[in-house]
């Protein structure tokens, strides 16, 4: 039995690859997240980790729901990503009195990461200055709030 397949438009794939918001938005995020990692690699910490750390102190004791919102996160993802923090003692979760809610706090071992990172942090970001210029990357910036924000009110 054969099986009729379409012909796959070359040109239409390249179109789609050049526009798509979702394919250049994960690529680009991709390349942010590979530049800060390797920058970051002598503190131990990941982009992604020294992101939970930052939104963690700035947020102080929140629950999983409400980190997971604010990094614009799945809830079952962000659960993942705190359990090596969590195991390196950066991180300590606590429960509220009914037992049921847990909070995330960040502990002295993960305020003193985030002191560790912050020059890895700085030459990180410095690199993008330099390619982009102050003015350009915070204009980046506010752009992608927007495109934050946007997809997040958007009803499907």
């Amino acid at each position: 039995m054969q099986c009729d397949i379409p012909e796959i438009d070359q040109n239409k794939l390249a179109e789609m690859a050049r526009t798509c918001a979702c394919f250049n938005f994960r690529k680009a995020s991709r390349s942010v997240t590979q530049l800060f990692d390797q920058i970051l690699a002598p503190t131990g910490l990941r982009s992604t980790q020294l992101v939970i750390l930052i939104t963690g102190q700035l947020l102080g004791p929140s629950s999983i729901a409400r980190l997971a919102r604010e990094l614009v996160m799945d809830r079952s993802t962000l659960t993942r990503n705190l359990k090596p923090l969590l195991n390196m003692g950066m991180l300590q979760l606590l429960k509220a009195e009914n037992g049921k809610h847990k909070s995330v706090e960040l502990t002295a071992e993960g305020r003193s990461a985030l002191v560790k990172a912050a020059p890895y942090w700085e030459r990180a970001q410095s690199h993008l200055v330099s390619r982009f210029g102050l003015e350009n990357l915070n204009r980046i910036m506010g752009d992608l709030g927007g495109v934050i924000d946007a997809t997040r009110s958007s009803a499907m």
